[in-house]
């Protein structure tokens, strides 16, 4: 797996070099904490562990734990913890995407079924959980805190809009439960085990709400313009599942308010049709990705960036808050 860091430039050398090391420590964690004598359990649990991936909740978790006592075992064990518990939902989520692919790889649910994959999600976070009793009480509460939204933003998604709510609210609620809550709870939890003052850590998490929306709504541009090789998504997976998007959101207001060509008409009914087919499927991603809407959504991912930057200037000034801040642009200008 390449290096966390490697897309966050600019880092203080010695900062990067304590958190590289831990960076490691973490690798050996994950697979000593789901280690497990069940020959299957252990086969399906490292399935997208060993794919990689970019480590975004531990490295947070890190960072966070560098405005405290970094030597802590404790700290490397919350960024464990977080990245344990992205996994576990990563199992559930492709299965209701039907996604076929993951980190370049074939989804676990392609590889064993829907039920296989469902389970290994389950144990991944039956091992979390056990990871965090050790960690305390309070983490132990901001765990089972974070699951209940990471539960309630998956089933906000999956019942869809109600008549009564605004698409645009229920969407960034979406984002905040499903991707914001566990990255704000990396940063709070990486603070508390390094001994930080509650104070910091509660900076921390707002920090994390902010960036964790910016990071998903630049991964909706991501979606569209990234190649899939080397991005390892599968594009489309949204729209062919009828799951709203930024983009896709922002085409229907146009569309609805009178302020949109043909194009955009044509694009709202293929949405509205049946993306079974991969042709009308490239039809539908050709037309978004040629519209406005995709610039609009890049702006909207740096607004939070912005915000989640101001955040941080509540914090100590110094490297560690120079390599959150490189650390949030990166997110949000990633290509991959």
């Amino acid at each position: 797996m390449r290096s966390s860091l490697a897309f966050v430039p600019d880092v203080d050398d010695s900062l990067a070099a304590a958190i590289e090391d831990r960076l490691e420590r973490v690798e050996e964690r994950l697979r000593e904490v789901v280690s497990t004598s069940d020959t299957m359990a252990r086969w399906t649990s490292r399935h997208l562990m060993d794919a990689g991936g970019k480590r975004v909740r531990p490295l947070l978790a890190l960072l966070a734990g560098s405005f405290g006592d970094l030597e802590r075992p404790e700290v490397v064990d919350a960024a464990v913890l977080v990245e344990l518990t992205h996994l576990a939902t990563l199992y559930h989520d492709d299965v209701m995407d039907d996604a076929s692919t993951r980190r370049g790889a074939r989804t676990a649910h392609e590889v064993w079924g829907n039920s296989v994959a469902i389970l290994t999600g389950d144990f991944l976070f039956a091992r979390a959980s056990a990871l965090s009793s050790s960690l305390g009480p309070e983490a132990v509460l901001i765990h089972a805190r974070t699951f209940e939204r990471l539960c309630m933003g998956q089933l906000h998604e999956t019942v869809g809009v109600g008549a009564d709510e605004d698409p645009f609210e229920h969407y960034l609620g979406v984002l905040s439960d499903k991707t914001a809550s566990l990255i704000a709870s990396a940063g709070r939890l990486g603070a508390l085990q390094a001994g930080c003052p509650a104070s910091i850590a509660d900076t921390l998490a707002r920090y994390g709400e902010k960036v964790g929306v910016a990071f998903q709504l630049a991964d909706d541009v991501l979606d569209l313009r990234s190649d899939p090789a080397s991005s390892g998504k599968t594009p489309g997976t949204d729209l062919r599942e009828g799951v709203p998007t930024m983009p896709t959101l922002l085409v229907r207001r146009r569309v609805a308010a009178g302020e949109a060509g043909a194009d955009a008409h044509r694009l709202v009914e293929l949405l509205d049709a049946d993306l079974t087919d991969d042709a009308p499927l490239e039809a539908a991603l050709d037309l978004l990705r040629r519209d406005p809407a995709v610039d609009q959504t890049e702006l909207m991912a740096q607004r939070y960036a912005d915000e989640a930057v101001a955040i941080l200037h509540e914090l100590p000034a110094g490297s560690v808050r120079d390599a959150l801040e490189h650390f949030t642009q990166s997110l949000v200008r990633r290509s991959v």
